[in-house]
């Protein structure tokens, strides 16, 4: 495995790199979650490529950007025993200058759900993700389906912007309890933890229901906020793939959503229908 932080180093690096590359954008503390999005990049291409950069133009201010998981030397290992090619590892100076420019996520789609409550929030995630989609020019880039305006955003991204790279999504990997794997799940108390169950298991009532024929959105998003009673709900919500609202369920075609804040932390979880 070879360690670039430079990002004219690397684009001079794979521009002899023969067949197709694969590329998984991070921001650290890699957990399981992150191990299948490198599994599936390695099954599915010649050449492997990881970033681990934590993005600051992402958060707002008196966000966790100060204190968000930081597990530099574990990441590392983790990568080399995953077998990838190449990690790109740059710092902040590496990737931004002082006069920017950036990109701006769409009026709709970039301000409702996460972004209506984080406003600017993606214009960061897109920037930073074209940014590093230049750099590495990957056949393939993989993002997990947990962070599912994130995906959308970013493969509406490549099409509007007529990129030349395929956006793959990878399912959610979940704890051994149903809690879906983050970073951010290191804040958690281990009350916290059991109260936090409450999302997994409102997606699961949402999937019972439907499993029922029970298809209409309001009744089933009453039943979610039952199930969430006690946690601040930022958003239940169930749309179709475009992320538009929804009466009624349409299987195949349908992501079911939920953020809410479980002591100081914000936790975002979805089931796609």
């Amino acid at each position: 495995m070879k360690i670039i932080s430079n990002p004219l180093e690397l684009k001079e690096y794979l521009h002899v790199v023969k067949g197709p590359v694969g590329f998984v954008p991070t921001m650290g503390a890699l957990h399981e979650g992150h191990i299948s999005l490198i599994k599936k990049a390695r099954e599915e291409n010649d050449f492997v490529v990881v970033s681990i950069f934590l993005n600051p133009t992402q958060f707002l201010k008196g966000e966790d950007l100060d204190s968000y998981p930081k597990k530099d030397d574990a990441d590392k290992k983790i990568c080399e025993m995953s077998g990838i090619d190449v990690l790109f590892f740059p710092q902040v100076d590496d990737v931004y200058c002082r006069d920017e420019v950036t990109l701006n996520a769409p009026n709709v789609r970039g301000f409702v759900l996460e972004g209506n409550s984080r406003p600017s929030h993606f214009n960061g995630v897109l920037t930073v993700v074209m940014k590093l989609l230049n750099i590495v020019s990957p056949t393939r880039a993989y993002f997990g389906k947990k962070d599912a305006q994130q995906l959308n955003l970013i493969s509406l991204m490549v099409k509007q912007l007529f990129m030349s790279v395929e956006i793959v999504p990878v399912d959610t990997i979940r704890d051994s309890d149903g809690l879906a794997l983050s970073s951010r799940n290191a804040y958690l108390s281990k009350a916290e933890r059991v109260e936090a169950l409450k999302i997994s298991s409102s997606l699961y009532r949402a999937g019972s229901l439907v499993s029922k024929n029970i298809l209409e959105t309001d009744e089933i998003k009453k039943e979610m906020r039952e199930t969430l009673d006690g946690l601040e709900i930022f958003y239940v919500e169930i749309l179709n793939r475009d992320f538009e609202q929804l009466l009624h369920v349409e299987l195949g075609n349908t992501v079911i959503l939920v953020e809410v804040k479980v002591g100081n932390t914000r936790l975002l979880d979805n089931i796609w229908l």
